[in-house]
């Protein structure tokens, strides 16, 4: 499987507070960030092909607060290049991302 790279931002913050203390994480970020995408295991991530991609959806839950935002133009050229309502698809994007940080907490 082939991905394209993706830019590392300058500064990572992994911080995590629990009942008011300095929480302490046994995962080795530095290994982790040294990973290249040819040094990651995915055999076991099922295949997203274009079958999965055909019968994925995108929900509207309805009213929506409008804000600006900035955005890197080839992000917001690859969004709407999905075509339809690329914003709709940005906001599931967010609303996926925060929904894994509230289930399984931030890393």
């Amino acid at each position: 499987m082939k991905t394209q790279p993706i830019n590392k931002p300058s500064v990572i913050r992994r911080n995590a507070v629990v009942d008011n203390k300095q929480a302490t994480s046994q995962t080795d970020w530095n290994r982790l960030d040294a990973l290249g995408d040819d040094d990651i295991d995915y055999s076991d991530a099922p295949e997203m092909g274009a079958d999965f991609w055909k019968a994925a959806k995108v929900l509207d839950r309805g009213a929506k607060k409008p804000i600006t935002i900035r955005v890197d133009q080839e992000v917001i050229t690859w969004f709407k290049s999905r075509g339809g309502r690329y914003q709709v698809l940005m906001n599931q994007v967010l609303r996926q991302y925060m929904e894994n940080l509230e289930k399984h907490g931030p890393r």
